[in-house]
């Protein structure tokens, strides 16, 4: 049985693929975070939208990317999880770009 992760690592030395990953990767990285924080903290994704005072499918589709969390939904979030929200710019140099 193939792997997705090894399917992806194929998958990635397809220029075509590698460029539609890349212009994704934010959102990757913001659903990571938020998984990330959510584990941290303990809680299932049911334990988080009661603190959030929503439902567990909102949560869901904020952790798989599905929506565009406004900067009070992120604030929300982060108060839930005991975490604080930290937005940054990073030049595109220093990103190898």
């Amino acid at each position: 049985m193939t792997k997705a992760r090894d399917l992806h690592e194929k998958w990635l030395k397809e220029p075509d693929y590698r460029a539609e990953y890349e212009e994704l990767e934010p959102e990757f990285d913001l659903a990571r975070a938020l998984i990330e924080a959510r584990t941290r903290a303990g809680l299932t994704q049911e334990q988080l939208a009661k603190r959030m005072k929503t439902t567990q499918s909102v949560v869901a589709r904020l952790e798989a990317g599905r929506t565009r969390p406004s900067t009070k939904t992120l604030q929300r979030y982060a108060e839930a999880t005991g975490s604080r929200v930290k937005i940054s710019f990073i030049p595109l140099n220093d990103l190898g770009a």
